[in-house]
């Protein structure tokens, strides 16, 4: 009788000579769910200083659009890491880099706990971004263990942890600061990563590295990610979306909290934090956009994602005076993110399996720089117009995404 990995990934047959690739372990529930975790952890650092803002400011004595170069260091490292980092898990054996950059992201954030000023947050932030994209290698390799007819629903797992990280590193991070300072959530996140790193190391199978039979040097694999941008009409549009989608985003984290810290609402750290706890509704639009997309509904979820995601800025401008319409505001662009980033991923992993982490690396990078924009544009939107102004900053960039998507559709003639 067939083992159950061969059930999951295929039978050999008796006149296929002994070199030919082993089926990959199964991916069980307990597997998923730790990875899941750990995309989470990795991701929960690069949140952490957003509904700090404000104390971070007063302690460190740094003004408001250095402050909000926080968020857009972590961005912007993170973007860096997906470029210089990830695409290596197609030439290296994919535990070990995973383990390795999860270590290094735990002392990174130790430098940044102990930052005495607020240039050196920012690097702290960015060298700790820069690492953090071991969620970015967990992401592909659950994809990689997961059976075709499931990819979309492994995949929207794991990246769900990547959102409850981001979630809850916020209010953690602003509970934490009410008892111990705006360091505190820093200290725990570093012996969490560390421990994770080992929890990896003993748990995540070892797979044969990819480029093993058609080794590449780091500089062509560099070259080869930016030419898959290129030659993969896809990839490149998708990216673009999301680029467009993750700024739109962005704006809207990086002024929240501006917004909630004013008269009047004038809410503290904590407060803000639990605020920014709606968004885990966006858990639910990236599952059932992954159940859709297994089932050949990938077009229609990136459409109505965008419209979505349009449309929820009207209701945000809405809520600056309103904290219900504010959150529904919040909740209705959570899902509508979350569920078009899904959509993207289910059709850019799908060109090609074999460069499944240069194609990441490629999309997240377009992604976050896009995020990166959008939290510097909210920070100088919001100190020259205000609410009202970064709420027009983010439904264009959302109308953006969706006008993309349009044209992507047009292209290909398929709806």
């Amino acid at each position: 009788m067939a083992s159950s990995a061969q059930r999951h990934h295929g039978t050999r047959h008796p006149d296929v000579p002994t070199t030919t690739p082993k089926p990959l372990p199964v991916l069980g529930r307990g597997l998923v769910a730790l990875m899941a975790v750990a995309a989470g952890l990795s991701a929960a650092g690069n949140y952490f200083a957003q509904p700090l803002l404000d104390v971070i400011r007063a302690d460190l004595h740094i003004g408001v659009t250095a402050a909000g170069l926080i968020v857009t260091a972590a961005q912007a490292g993170y973007a860096l890491g997906l470029i210089l980092l990830v695409p290596l898990g197609d030439v290296m054996e994919r535990r070990r880099l995973a383990v390795g950059l999860f270590g290094l992201t735990a002392l990174f954030l130790l430098l940044t706990a102990t930052a005495p000023s607020g240039p050196l947050l920012i690097a702290g932030t960015a060298l700790t971004a820069l690492m953090s994209v071991g969620a970015q290698i967990v992401v592909p390799f659950a994809a990689t263990l997961a059976a075709p007819a499931e990819r979309g629903r492994i995949v929207g797992v794991v990246m769900s942890g990547v959102l409850l990280g981001g979630l809850v590193g916020r209010l953690a991070s602003g509970a934490l600061s009410e008892l111990g300072g705006w360091r505190t959530a820093y200290w725990m996140n570093a012996l969490l990563m560390a421990a994770m790193a080992v929890l990896l190391h003993r748990n995540l199978p070892r797979l044969p590295r990819p480029g093993a039979t058609t080794p590449m040097p780091y500089g062509g694999l560099l070259r080869s990610t930016l030419a898959l941008l290129r030659e993969e009409p896809l990839l490149r549009m998708r990216s673009a979306v999301a680029a467009f989608s993750m700024a739109s985003y962005s704006v809207q984290l990086t002024a929240l909290t501006f917004l909630l810290a004013r008269p009047p609402f004038g809410w503290n750290a904590a407060a803000i934090g639990l605020f920014g706890l709606l968004g885990v509704i966006g858990v639910v639009g990236m599952n059932v956009a992954a159940r859709l997309g297994d089932r050949g509904r990938v077009q229609l979820v990136s459409g109505v994602s965008a419209a979505l995601l349009t449309l929820s800025w009207p209701l945000l401008l809405a809520g600056e005076s309103s904290p219900l319409w504010l959150a529904v505001g919040v909740i209705s662009l959570n899902v509508a993110q979350q569920a078009g980033l899904n959509s993207s991923q289910y059709v850019i992993y799908a060109l090609r399996p074999e460069a499944r982490n240069r194609i990441n690396s490629g999309f997240m990078t377009v992604f976050f720089l896009g995020g990166a924009a959008g939290a510097a544009l909210a920070s100088v939107v919001w100190s020259h117009a205000g609410w009202s102004g970064v709420c027009v900053l983010g439904g264009s960039l959302a109308a953006g995404s969706l006008v993309l998507w349009v044209w992507e559709r047009v292209r290909v003639r398929t709806w």
